[in-house]
């Protein structure tokens, strides 16, 4: 990861001065690191793509809408969980910002502890969805390590075929396909069929995502 869990931002996003500084404050009270941005397209512009933490963001704002904004994150490599927050909310635009992939929305004026507890939520969708994404780079990593015939085997054991019905279909004995089984199971790391096949639909997944 780029940057460790410990090194979370909250990313403040608000065009109105006090807003932003109270935020700050409060957020910084608790320990929390804070980055403020007057405007949308200067966060975009900054933002280090792979940092860890969540975005605080105004729905109204000159120049590029919260929402709007929102709908850029994937071009900049942006995949932090959002926040919205608006003093003139309407019901659609709830719904939009959330459709759109908001985490929540809130409506100001806010308590300050119901704006702490979805700051710490966020943070720790963060935190899982980075551990997740790790634990896929290592998955792809044993998988690329693999050789060809034991690509092979795992494709074809995943799918549900048994030693004998792979070893049918790839046109090599039982035995080999045990052999090859096993030192697939070893590289992948993997103690179960069940582990293995959850190991194949995160890569398959991720896959889909890529080439979509």
């Amino acid at each position: 990861m780029a940057n460790s869990e410990s090194t979370q931002t909250i990313h403040i996003i608000d065009d109105d001065a006090d807003v932003r500084d109270s935020l700050q404050w409060l957020l910084e009270s608790v320990g929390l690191q804070v980055r403020c941005y007057e405007t949308a397209l200067a966060f975009l512009q900054r933002f280090q793509p792979g940092a860890g933490g969540c975005v605080v963001m105004d729905v109204r704002m000159p120049e590029l809408s919260g929402i709007n904004a929102q709908k850029k994150f994937p071009e900049y490599g942006i995949d932090l969980p959002v926040i919205m927050i608006s003093a003139h909310g309407s019901i659609d635009m709830a719904v939009t910002a959330l459709t759109d992939g908001a985490l929540t929305f809130i409506e100001k004026p806010f308590d300050d502890q119901v704006l702490i507890d979805h700051v710490q939520n966020a943070l720790e969708r963060d935190r899982q969805h980075r551990r997740k994404l790790q634990a896929l780079a290592v998955h792809r990593q044993r998988y690329e390590g693999l050789t060809k015939r034991e690509r092979q085997v795992f494709e074809e054991v995943v799918n549900g075929l048994s030693n004998q019905e792979v070893a049918d279909k790839l046109g090599i004995n039982r035995k080999t396909v045990e052999g090859h089984r096993a030192n697939m199971m070893s590289k992948m790391a993997a103690d179960s069929l069940a582990e293995l096949v959850q190991i194949a639909i995160s890569l398959r997944q991720q896959d889909a995502v890529l080439h979509a």
